[in-house]
């Protein structure tokens, strides 16, 4: 069966049957995003691979669970990646205070010392891919995309926050991921 066709919801279905190359193909769509989501949210590569793959296990377990009324698969998928972050996060007792929202204020991460030369550019090139398309979204998306997803705060709190309603909010975030969607899979092609 050739997945490539199947659209992210007929894939969840898939998933919901125990078809793994369903899964396969999900990862391959999303498996950047995640781990570019995770990375900046704990600066950390290890933990951010960690992440990544805990999300499509939970992905697998609980893809019954989607519902598509709720929200689109992309945004479903990130919300379990920040979710799954931010309780690392938590778990490791990293405060999330302040309200700033300079991107060069995110968490920097420095490879550590036995990271190779070939894996220190390959980090360093996602960062700057990342952040090269956080740079062509509208500042409001950015803002609430960073208030949510690299700041550890819900939607009703960036909201707050921001002084904005609670559905512009969530429309910033939908197509601020839609567009960095589009972004990643530009990047991978040739």
């Amino acid at each position: 069966m050739d997945y490539h066709k199947f659209d992210d919801e007929a894939l969840l279905r898939l998933i919901a049957h125990s078809q793994s190359d369903a899964l396969s193909e999900l990862y391959d769509r999303y498996n950047r995003l995640v781990f570019g989501l995770a990375l900046n949210a704990v600066s950390d590569r290890g933990l951010a691979e960690e992440i990544t793959q805990d999300v499509f296990m939970r992905i697998w377990e609980r893809a019954n669970t989607y519902q598509p009324e709720h929200g689109r698969v992309l945004n479903w998928v990130a919300s379990i990646a920040r979710n799954r972050a931010i309780d690392m996060l938590r778990h490791r007792m990293i405060s999330t205070e302040g309200h700033s929202l300079a991107w060069d204020d995110l968490p920097q991460f420095d490879p550590p010392d036995s990271l190779d030369i070939e894996g220190e550019f390959e980090l360093k090139s996602l960062r700057l891919n990342i952040r090269q398309a956080l740079s062509q979204l509208p500042k409001e998306q950015r803002d609430a995309l960073a208030m949510v997803y690299f700041r550890g705060h819900t939607q009703e709190e960036a909201a707050e926050v921001l002084g904005e309603p609670l559905g512009t909010v969530k429309t910033r975030i939908r197509l601020g991921m839609q567009k960095l969607k589009v972004l990643f899979t530009q990047v991978e092609k040739p």
